[in-house]
């Protein structure tokens, strides 16, 4: 028997997902009402949250925030059966994962910080990612569970807390990726470019693909072989800003991007490769 705590639309997938597996799940959620719509998929729904983890095995969570789990979880624990294990899937501070992985062994259950790079689709098909880090014995005990909900377990060593921090610097790229786009969208504005004709561009041309080579030449942390000088980049920045000025709009990333080129210029990397803006953070 399987627990679930949070039936949001991430763990409202998740625990159809099991259901159509033919998994039996029992079902909470602050808002008891998204928890009673799964009864219809075969789910069984409970108001009571301690009686909702009672006969679990195995509690997975979907939750807001560091504080809501640790609530959660307390509430929930006067139902726990010796040995539970408790697998949480939000997406939490370092520090938390690593305090309520502690904090529920000393109390004789297994607690495994599972976050993941899935949306409910996914959660829906089993595709996507889900990481993980910590214990091995447990992880490699819980794996067969944890790999029929998603596409691929990337499992990130024995450091507690590890996978709660490569989550948060993946969201950031994510964060930092709509922002970009948002500015592509707000210059197409300017220059009077429809946004289909842009989708187009991206259609053929995809830059994300280039990432890891990126990612790893920065790592590397050698600026002298430039594709692209920092001075040519800082140039066409300045014809993106003058253009959205020009015609009214307001950009939000390329403003301060283009503030951290003029620094590294200031200080002679003009004829570097323009990606050590990013020097500092290595």
């Amino acid at each position: 028997m399987k627990a679930f705590l949070g039936t949001g639309l991430l763990g409202s997938n998740f625990v159809k997902a099991m259901l159509r597996r033919g998994e039996e799940v029992q079902v909470w959620n602050r808002t008891a009402s998204k928890a009673q719509l799964l009864e219809r998929d075969g789910a069984k729904a409970f108001e009571n949250i301690v009686d909702a983890v009672k006969g679990a095995n195995v509690i997975h969570l979907t939750l807001k925030d560091d504080a809501t789990v640790n609530e959660v979880l307390e509430a929930a624990s006067n139902g726990f059966a010796p040995g539970t294990a408790i697998i949480d899937h939000t997406t939490t501070s370092v520090e938390g994962a690593i305090e309520r992985t502690s904090f529920w062994k000393s109390k004789g259950f297994n607690y495994l910080h599972a976050p993941v790079f899935m949306g409910p689709a996914n959660a829906l098909d089993g595709s996507g990612n889900m990481l993980v880090s910590g214990d091995q014995a447990l992880i490699d005990k819980l794996g067969p569970e944890l790999a029929k909900m998603t596409g691929k377990l990337i499992n990130f060593g024995t450091e507690e807390g590890k996978a709660a921090g490569i989550k948060l610097i993946g969201n950031l790229f994510l964060i930092s990726l709509t922002a970009g786009l948002s500015d592509a969208l707000g210059l197409a504005k300017a220059l009077k470019i429809d946004s289909a004709e842009v989708a187009s561009l991206f259609g053929s041309w995809n830059p994300g693909a280039g990432v890891p080579v990126r990612f790893d030449k920065i790592r590397a942390g050698d600026f002298s072989q430039p594709s692209w000088e920092l001075d040519m980049a800082r140039k066409d920045a300045g014809l993106m800003l003058a253009a959205a000025q020009q015609n009214g709009v307001n950009l939000t990333v390329l403003p301060a991007v283009a503030a951290l080129m003029d620094n590294w210029i200031t200080k002679g990397h003009g004829s570097d490769d323009w990606s050590v803006i990013a020097k500092d953070n290595l």
